[in-house]
């Protein structure tokens, strides 16, 4: 038992100002966390574990461990934590535990300390956004997770000579971290970790890399506050499929499956790299208040009252989409494909285009790296092609009460945390024109208005009777229904996709 730790304990006890001392006690007892890149000779837990580390000699990870320990105890602070060293990557209990609680370590740090091993002493503003530091899987949730955060030079200096205790609340230094990662600095301060927009958490990390293939998967579990099993050897593709599918299943978010790349041997409607998710989800043009109200009055005249609403009772019982043995049960509006031709004259070395007729939808083209089989009505063919629109449930214009603040701890409040709004939409409020006391007949209408607009649909080819697989297209399919009228043509259900 240390002096301190006596002295702490005394006070405590003996001391009628117990706020004070309580500050003093967590002051001690709280942990500065290291971000680091990883360099070739990092320290491991077998050349530090029984020995001082001051008394150790040595250059490259040594040196690094020592000067950490130096920053952290001038700080204030008497415990320091590196992940190069503070784990037992021999037992696999550790490393389970280890990554799945790695974001919260993050978060209930003291201080988090990053060193910029490339940035030399007395850089200009800019080395911090050039920096290799910006590029690593694990650094995204090292640094969005603590409440502090201070940068250190290649030298130990600070970052800039600014010397405050939290550089998250340097405006220059954010700026620089917005321009270099593409995440907004509201977000890299007050980042929420959950299902809460989850594409965009995608797209953040869909350009980092990490030097195990599992790892950029695994580095992103904190993230999204879920828990998995930790299998070092699954390779990427299984890695990044169980996170996407634990994703799909717990928020019900469709937006996950807005991609454009290569397709998983997991399943096909996700992607095989995370690279897939780095052009930002397409935003499709709808229609204002006004002409809601316009297009709805028109309906009023070519479709019955009933039709609306039993179509629209269809569509309100679908399930969320969910993962079952790596299988998509996804509910969403079917076409069945009449036409697949090739078209002449615009193929590339590795793409063909094709153009598609489908019952109930206007002609449309795609691109993809697959040969499809080419029919007609005419000339017909057993295996079945659909075009599929993913039912997103927010379309029904009614509230979405489920709670998110799906991770939490006692350091926030359910006041941090803001509605998520719909998966398919950024905006915070219902789609236009919606109204939570309105007829169940002008919902039902305003519903059939939305989907009379573009939407981005899905090429699904049979595989066995009742089976499918989707086809990736090098951009996003975008198709339109032919006469909303037709709506009893629609064929409403789910869709189980290999």
């Amino acid at each position: 038992m240390s002096q301190v730790y006596k002295e702490l304990l005394s006070f405590t006890t003996k001391h009628s100002d117990l706020e004070m001392e309580r500050i003093k006690v967590a002051t001690y007892f709280g942990r500065v966390l290291l971000s680091h890149r990883w360099e070739e000779a990092e320290t491991l837990l077998h050349d530090i574990q029984d020995k001082v580390v001051y008394e150790l000699n040595g250059l490259g990870g040594i040196a690094k461990l020592r000067s950490f320990c130096e920053v952290t105890r001038d700080a204030g602070y008497g415990w320091a934590w590196m992940g190069t060293c503070c784990i037992d990557k021999k037992t696999n209990t550790e490393i389970q535990e280890s990554v799945n609680s790695m974001f919260v370590w993050y978060r209930h740090s003291a201080l988090t300390i990053v060193y910029l091993c490339d940035v030399p002493p007395s850089s200009r503003p800019g080395a911090l956004a050039r920096s290799v530091w910006n590029k690593q899987g694990w650094t995204f949730q090292e640094f969005v997770a603590p409440k502090a955060v201070v940068f250190y030079q290649k030298d130990w200096s600070l970052y800039l000579g600014d010397r405050s205790f939290n550089h998250k609340e340097s405006p220059a230094i954010m700026k620089e971290l917005e321009d270099a990662t593409g995440i907004d600095a509201r977000s890299l301060v007050t980042f929420c970790p959950g299902m809460n927009s989850a594409r965009e958490k995608l797209q953040w990390a869909s350009k980092r890399v990490t030097t195990l293939q599992e790892d950029i998967a695994y580095s992103l579990f904190g993230i999204f506050g879920i828990t998995l099993p930790v299998i070092y050897g699954e390779r990427r593709k299984r890695a990044l499929g169980r996170l996407l599918q634990e994703i799909v299943a717990r928020s019900g978010d469709i937006t996950v499956l807005d991609w454009i790349g290569q397709p998983s041997d997991f399943n096909s409607c996700l992607p095989a790299h995370i690279t897939s998710y780095t052009t930002p989800p397409r935003i499709l043009p709808s229609f204002s208040t006004d002409q809601i109200h316009t297009q709805v009055s028109l309906l009023r005249k070519t479709v019955p009252t009933e039709l609306a609403l039993k179509f629209y009772d269809k569509l309100e019982q679908l399930r969320a989409p969910r993962f079952a043995n790596c299988r998509l049960h996804l509910p969403c509006i079917s076409f069945r494909v009449t036409e697949v031709r090739r078209r002449r004259g615009l193929a590339q070395e590795t793409l063909i285009t094709y153009s598609i007729k489908a019952d109930g939808l206007q002609d449309l083209l795609i691109t993809t790296e697959e040969t499809l089989v080419q029919f007609s009505r005419a000339k017909p063919i057993r295996q079945a092609f659909l075009l599929v629109r993913p039912w997103d449930r927010y379309l029904l214009g009614v509230p979405d009460f489920t709670d998110q603040a799906d991770f939490a701890d006692d350091m926030e409040s359910i006041g941090d945390w803001t509605d998520p709004g719909s998966p398919m939409d950024d905006s915070d409020e219902l789609p236009s024109g919606s109204s939570i006391s309105e007829e169940p007949d002008l919902r039902a209408l305003r519903l059939m208005v939305r989907l009379g607009q573009r939407f981005d649909a899905f090429l699904l080819a049979q595989r066995r009777v009742g089976e499918y697989k989707r086809i990736a297209s090098d951009h996003n399919i975008i198709a339109q229904i032919k006469d909303i009228d037709s709506v009893d043509n629609m064929d409403v259900g789910t869709v189980e996709i290999l």
